[in-house]
């Protein structure tokens, strides 16, 4: 299945892209895909009630806009220079374990939303990722038994102000969690959507020009692993959004100087199996 949600920001309705792509609008079946409805096998549950219920089910206007696929989830984790290539463009050493650190969950927004460039902001770049939604509470777990962990799949935009990331006590949350900068969907792809997650093509143009084109075959550190991994550190809890990193690319590594974003750029990016977002930078207005 493919899990949606649309509507106005902050009034989101649960729905589900078909194969033939519409989409339906299951506010019927009673739940939004919250922490809750993961750790109570809310997929097998939906797609059990989509049997009967598919037929009747609204229609969603294909012009409608669509939010983040998940409500609220409790934790957005990222891992850092998971791609050689981005930690060579970066002037990083390889990491010999995943290098972690979160965006706030305020920052998360639907895949098509304008992105706002923070106040002060001298350096907003862009990273395309493959994020994994774990489906159940995960603590200690062994890598063998991660793919057991996982409800889906998203295509996730890394923004990053760097001289925020970089510059400022070298504390990457402070770069990575402002509004707008966490981007994703525009779904949730269960695994049964997604014929081989270690070989989708990763894409991203700014103004229709291509900067990253890369491949999740290439990431250092797999997803069974960093699950596993994560768990050692910490109780993931079902609808927890991690981000796998990015590969090369970036504005920060671009020859001979570094380019980053600037009100009116348009960036657009996807992800195989996962769908395409397409979002512009707006400046920040507030006080």
């Amino acid at each position: 299945m493919k899990l949606i949600r649309f509507g106005k920001a902050g009034k989101e309705k649960p729905g589900i892209q078909l194969e033939n792509g519409q989409r339906i609008d299951i506010s019927s079946f009673g739940e939004d895909y919250t922490e809750d409805f993961f750790a109570t096998d809310g997929i097998n549950r939906l797609a059990a009630w989509l049997k009967n219920n598919q037929q009747s089910a609204p229609v969603v206007d294909g012009a409608e806009r669509l939010g983040a696929p998940i409500l609220r989830p409790s934790k957005l984790i990222c891992i850092g220079l998971n791609y050689s290539d981005h930690a060579a463009e970066s002037n990083m050493q390889l990491p010999v374990e995943p290098i972690i650190f979160f965006k706030s969950t305020t920052a998360i927004t639907g895949p098509n939303d304008d992105i706002v460039i923070p106040k002060h902001s001298t350096k907003t770049d862009w990273e395309v990722e493959l994020a994994v939604v774990i489906g159940k509470k995960a603590s200690y777990i062994e890598e063998k038994d991660a793919n057991n962990y996982i409800a889906g799949y998203m295509l996730h935009n890394d923004y990053s102000e760097r001289a925020f990331q970089l510059e400022r006590s070298g504390q990457w949350v402070k770069g990575k969690s402002c509004d707008t900068f966490a981007p994703i969907g525009p779904w949730l792809a269960t695994p049964d959507e997604i014929k081989d997650v270690n070989n989708l093509r990763l894409w991203l143009t700014v103004n229709g020009k291509t900067y990253q084109d890369g491949n999740s075959k290439n990431l250092i550190f797999k997803i069974p692993f960093i699950i596993s991994y994560l768990s050692q550190f910490m109780t993931l809890l079902p609808g927890d959004i991690i981000t796998t990193g990015t590969p090369a690319g970036v504005g920060l590594g671009q020859k001979p100087a570094p380019i980053y974003l600037k009100a009116g750029d348009v960036v657009e990016l996807g992800i195989d199996g996962l769908g395409q977002a397409k979002q512009t930078l707006v400046s920040w207005t507030g006080n």
